[in-house]
């Protein structure tokens, strides 16, 4: 295992970061199957371990917290906030109101007394960046978190929040946690130069693309990825943007075979390889998937090899753009763009 600096925290994290969005209802694990992960992903030198309150409705925090019992001061361990935690119109957002209470629901269900990293998990475009900054500090003069970080921001919206932390003297985000794949590049072109700006330790999360290069989507064979079954629009081949991944997919198995390497090797190589990139969240829902993963934590791809990525995946290009997470609202909503 490889490690390297979260941003200018000083604070030393595995390239490869074990992501719990799996455990619970959404991957339909048990709190065995999560421990025996968590302890073999520990055992390999993993050191980061990523959830967030709405996986599964929490029960991702609680199986975390069960598995790390006892070993706690080992483990970075980073949660996130600002998604909807029921149907109560205010159990939501980066207000100083909310982030307060889910904070404490969130330690609660971990069984600690501070989390590492506190991410915003996206964009509250309802609440200033001052209110969520001034919470944020308060909470981490508590005590209660360490640091904080965003989770898919706009590029613009990571400038702006470092300037409200610089005009209003609060705590800034010392991380950003964006999607990031060989099939989705956009980040190069905007997200990534600016976290290299700002001094920001990048998390990195689908660094498979939601299962397309983890090699069992290929041409010619049925695709039953565990994704496919609740997000089938994002495997249907009439889609144009699908049939582009597959292409692309075809064609990048070829360079993992002549470098000697698996596609997992190859995606997760990738994107460790941008000099950006802190660490890449991988999200295994069994062990076989986790020691599939674990293979590529000394993978280091050869210019030649990223050269021919290039070719395939032109850099900056999202092969699925309308998949992306950080899209301005004005461009999805036409009333917000037309007078």
């Amino acid at each position: 295992m490889q490690y390297r600096t979260l941003g200018h925290t000083g604070v030393q994290v595995s390239t490869l970061a074990l992501g719990a969005m799996n455990f619970g209802a959404i991957g339909r694990t048990t709190q065995a199957e999560a421990t025996a992960v968590v302890d073999a992903a520990l055992d390999a030198g993993i050191n980061l371990i990523d959830t967030a309150d709405m996986y599964s409705d929490g029960e991702s925090e609680e199986m975390v917290g069960k598995a790390i019992a006892g070993r706690r001061d080992d483990i970075v361990l980073a949660t996130k906030a600002t998604m909807p935690m029921g149907d109560e119109r205010n159990h939501r957002g980066s207000s100083r109101r909310w982030l307060v209470t889910a904070l404490d629901d969130s330690l609660r269900r971990l069984g600690v007394d501070h989390v590492d990293l506190y991410q915003m998990h996206r964009w509250d475009p309802t609440t200033s960046d001052e209110e969520t900054l001034s919470a944020l500090t308060d909470l981490q003069r508590a005590g209660k978190i360490r640091y904080f970080g965003s989770s898919t921001f706009p590029a613009h919206r990571i400038v702006q929040a470092q300037w409200a932390a610089r005009e209003h003297h609060l705590g800034r985000y010392v991380t950003e946690q964006p999607s990031y794949s060989v099939l989705q590049r956009g980040i190069e072109s905007h997200v990534l130069p600016v976290t290299e700006q700002y001094g920001l330790g990048v998390l990195v999360w689908s660094p498979l693309a939601s299962g397309w290069l983890s090699g069992a989507v290929r041409a010619g064979r049925e695709i039953s990825t565990s994704r496919s079954t609740f997000m089938p629009q994002r495997f249907d081949l009439t889609v144009p943007a699908n049939r582009a991944r597959l292409d692309a997919v075809e064609q990048l198995a070829q360079v993992a075979d002549d470098a000697g390497l698996t596609m997992i090797q190859l995606a997760l190589g990738f994107v460790t390889a941008h000099p950006a990139v802190t660490s890449a969240l991988i999200g295994p829902r069994t062990l076989d998937h986790l020691h599939a993963q674990l293979a590529a934590a000394d993978t280091v791809l050869s210019a030649d090899v990223l050269d021919a990525i290039d070719a395939v995946v032109a850099p900056g290009t999202d092969l699925a753009a309308d998949e992306k997470f950080d899209t301005p609202p004005a461009l999805l909503d036409p009333a917000l763009r037309r007078r």
